[in-house]
């Protein structure tokens, strides 16, 4: 029998079966090292490691740097398990192992073959890729053009692989494989296209297990009419079926591209899912369920426990896809097991992960104008009629609304700090302008349906912020402007040192409690990727990829884009970012 490599942390606490238990559980416990998409299984994005503090941050110098020789938007984060560390591209998706006790000699290079034709077309927002996991010795890339591929850790040789959908049908992949105990979870892109949205879980062995989607008859989204709630209350028969106009589900949208959490002693795990299509709500009456939702679900038999919809007949792509970190609270003077979610919609939501109870929502910007706010007891939104863009109609521009598609916050993901009980959040400060109008569904064609334009939010020029948010009670605690959206995923410590990049490319580094800014380097390009940290040879560095793309920097990413409403409207709302930075994947690290 092969045996698969173990941390040294591992190895003093293995014990007969555990580690065919859950490796993972005992791994993420390790600061010294990085070894999934948010560091645990709970997405927080914090380190324990304090080498580097609030006096000494200001000396942080690059240790190294390495590029991927690719030029499109780079999402996502490196892994690094006991001195190897792995690092992902977009498209073409490129896999490098590098070797940390060698400079970071390449240990090894996989390089997909993928069809650039069927494929790259069909990724809406760039051709990013959000990462790697690991787990039973792998390293699991999820290919853009649906390949779920098992790496060999240690030498990239293919174990499996297994490509589940279509790219001529719309369908492709961005987000990261996440790996929970003994299950890999995958799910689709493609609401653009008309994709209807689902996960798929594996066996860390490549056995499909179960999928389970996001419209449609109950037993196709496992959905227990009896059992599962949604606001405290059974969902019923047919919960989805009852929301759409025939069978408008089957091009419903409702993809799963964002990122997913898991908490082992519930065995549930939890994510959002997308917008219906298409965008033009005129098209498509009805709450449009169970699109724009939150679900926790048992992990063995992929049920859902809970679903909640966050914005039922959506009218501007306020996809729910972001990430939902998990956290131990007390809640109007009640501890909770929670779930915090900051919504596209820009709306921060704190619930109740066991049960579902919507506990806290509340305006994470307060530019948010096209809700009023949202009711605890029904869990829906006071709608201000002036911004529906499906009350105003077909070919009418709506004007002045906030967020804009790209919500208060996208898939940049935000950390979560157990010292301080705060969330450090990367925001957008945009709105838009949103015209419908009537589009025909065809396989492997946009099914968008909206012209946009986007510019910054009332009050001033900056594109975003960086903020603290205390999910307790859902309020702002300082929030720092930037120039642009700030597109890159946070990082916590222990030493209370918060870090997070900008468009333009400076990695920069606050104080937990202040928010004031104790450090920042400009790196080759701009950063939509995600800070972490790990220790080798005894001293802690600093990782981020940098690379210009995704929404925001599309039109960088592709300059044929010339008008103001190309790219959804990011090319107009980004225009400057040309002028502070340029294409091109680097992996920068730094250390004392």
């Amino acid at each position: 029998m092969k045996l698969k490599p173990l941390t040294l942390a591992m190895m003093s606490l293995a014990v007969p079966g555990l580690a065919a238990a859950d490796e993972l559980a005992k791994m993420q416990q390790d600061p010294n090292n990085w070894v999934m998409p948010a560091g645990n299984y709970a997405n927080h994005r914090y380190s324990e490691l304090t080498q580097i503090n609030k006096d000494n941050v200001k000396d942080l110098n690059m240790a190294w740097s390495f590029s991927t020789g690719v030029l499109r938007g780079h999402e996502g984060n490196a892994l690094v398990m006991d001195g190897t560390m792995y690092v992902h591209t977009a498209f073409p998706n490129i896999v490098f192992a590098l070797d940390l006790n060698n400079d970071g000699a390449i240990k090894w290079k996989y390089e997909p073959k993928q069809n650039y034709d069927e494929t790259v077309p069909v990724m809406c927002c760039d051709t990013v890729n959000r990462g790697l996991s690991y787990g039973d010795g792998k390293i699991f890339l999820n290919q853009a053009d649906t390949t779920l591929v098992a790496l060999n850790a240690t030498d990239g040789s293919v174990v499996w692989s297994d490509k589940r959908d279509d790219p001529k049908r719309g369908a492709t992949s961005t987000a990261a494989a996440h790996v929970f105990k003994d299950k890999v979870l995958v799910g689709i892109s493609g609401g653009e296209f008309g994709v209807r949205g689902y996960i798929q879980a594996y066996d860390l062995d490549g056995n499909t297990l179960y999928k389970a989607y996001s419209t449609g008859p109950d037993e196709e989204m496992l959905i227990d009419p009896a059992k599962t709630t949604s606001m405290l209350k059974p969902v019923g028969k047919d919960s989805s079926l009852k929301t759409w106009q025939g069978d408008q589900w089957k091009i419903g949208g409702g993809t799963t591209w964002g990122w997913y959490s898991y908490d082992p002693d519930l065995d549930m795990f939890y994510y959002g899912n997308g917008n219906p299509s298409t965008w033009n709500p005129v098209q498509r009456p009805g709450d449009n369920k169970w699109t724009m939702s939150l679900f926790g679900r048992d992990l063995d038999t992929g049920m859902a426990k809970w679903v909640y919809q966050m914005t039922p007949f959506d009218e501007w792509d306020y996809d729910g896809v972001n990430e939902v970190i998990l956290a131990e609270q007390k809640v109007r003077g009640k501890m909770h097991k929670t779930a915090v979610h900051f919504d596209r919609n820009g709306f921060g939501y704190t619930m109740d992960r066991e049960t579902g109870e919507l506990l806290v929502a509340e305006k994470f910007d307060p530019a948010v104008n096209w809700s009023n706010g949202v009711n605890l007891k029904t869990g829906l939104h006071d709608r201000v009629a002036k911004y529906s863009t499906a009350r105003n109609g077909e070919d009418v521009n709506t004007t002045g609304i906030c967020p804009a598609a790209l919500g208060t916050k996208d898939q940049q993901p935000a950390a979560y700090s157990p010292r301080t009980g705060l969330y450090y959040v990367p925001t957008n400060h945009v709105c838009m302008d949103y015209e419908p109008f009537e589009v025909e569904y065809v396989a492997g064609q946009p099914y968008v349906g909206a012209t946009l334009s986007m510019y910054p939010a009332p009050g001033g020029t900056h594109l975003g912020n960086f903020i603290a948010w205390d999910a307790r009670v859902g309020k702002i605690v300082w929030s720092n402007p930037e120039r642009f959206s700030v597109w890159s995923g946070a990082l916590a410590t222990a030493s209370d040192v918060v870090f997070y990049g900008t468009l333009e490319g400076y990695l920069k580094a606050v104080d937990a409690q202040t928010g004031r800014e104790l450090y920042r380097f400009k790196t080759p390009s701009g950063i939509i990727g995600n800070v972490n940290t790990y220790k080798h040879g005894g001293k802690q560095y600093v990782s981020i990829l940098s690379g210009v793309g995704g929404w925001a920097g599309i039109g960088m990413a592709i300059p044929s884009l010339e008008n103001d409403s190309d790219g959804l409207g990011a090319v107009g709302a980004y225009k400057a970012l040309s002028s502070w930075t340029n294409l091109g994947g680097v992996l920068s690290v730094f250390s004392l």
